[in-house]
């Protein structure tokens, strides 16, 4: 086996080297990002929308200099990385007064989706100020949630990509690291669930969970133009016993290894979470493993 890398899924071998390396000879002037768009149309390597994966195959490139694989040509500039200089979301005070009634005493919820609309600084500014985990802001196909009890919000919910690697996930699927590679996109990861600190209404949160099953692969289908067939979130159980979750038919598989994505030690680096699954169709197995 000749394999000198893997990269975010991508299996690099000496054959794909001699690849890159051409390339580099071929257009020694370009900067990185002309070379990337450039490996991208020869490899065909696009994302589910068609669109090159080419700061993916930068990230390639980059790490196969560092290992010593390849010599690029001088990087021509060095952008300022938004992520890094991105300020905090600031607080946008609303009303706060205590909301205490029955489930049906709270009246019709609306469901909205928020991103990219005028409400989503407010979303944004209720998570960072209000949930524990603080806002960070999302890569990878996501949507946001606001869901409003006449003109107050009462809660907030972000669905995003989910993470690549998952031991209970993946042992309960039971699918192959090809399938998980190819089929990835059709699972979404709710990043943040905050029903609001002056809210106390029973059931809410569960009742929230139970309507958002059937909302986001509704919206995902509308907003990436594929659907998902299974939802995943994480607790961590020294903060809750995810008892929202549970009485929505959610399901608990186990904990993470708490070692994080980009471990080199194989020892745990953080805290364990559990892993809570909810299926949207019952063939999400052959779904999940289909080519």
């Amino acid at each position: 086996m000749d394999m000198v890398l893997r990269y975010r899924g991508r299996v690099i071998r000496e054959s794909d080297l001699a690849v890159i390396r051409a390339l580099i000879e071929q257009y020694p002037t370009s900067s990185r990002r002309r070379l990337s768009r450039e490996l991208c149309a020869i490899w065909n390597w696009v994302q589910p929308n068609g669109a090159a994966c080419d700061m993916i195959c930068r990230g390639l490139m980059l790490a196969l200099e560092r290992a010593g694989h390849i010599a690029l040509p001088p990087a021509k500039s060095k952008p300022v990385n938004p992520l890094v200089s991105r300020p905090r979301p600031p607080l946008i005070e609303i009303d706060a007064t205590p909301i205490e009634c029955g489930l049906k005493d709270l009246g019709p919820l609306q469901f909205r989706l928020v991103r990219r609309t005028p409400e989503e600084p407010l979303f944004n500014s209720l998570i960072e100020h209000h949930h524990y985990l603080h806002y960070t802001h999302p890569v990878g196909e996501n949507v946001k949630y606001m869901i409003f009890a006449g003109e107050r919000p009462v809660a907030c919910l972000a669905w995003s990509s989910a993470a690549r690697h998952l031991g209970p996930r993946d042992r309960f699927i039971g699918w192959s690291r090809e399938a998980r590679r190819r089929n990835i996109r059709f699972l979404a990861y709710n990043s943040r669930f905050l029903v609001l600190p002056w809210v106390r209404v029973k059931f809410l949160a569960s009742h929230i969970l139970g309507r958002m099953a059937a909302r986001v692969p509704r919206d995902w289908q509308c907003v990436y133009g594929h659907p998902v067939y299974y939802l995943e979130t994480f607790i961590d159980p020294e903060r809750s016993r995810g008892t929202c979750y549970r009485a929505a038919n959610w399901i608990a598989l186990g904990l993470t290894t708490g070692r994080g994505k980009a471990d080199m030690s194989n020892r745990p680096n953080r805290p364990l979470k559990q892993v809570l699954a909810y299926p949207l169709d019952k063939r999400f197995r052959r779904l999940l493993e289909a080519s």
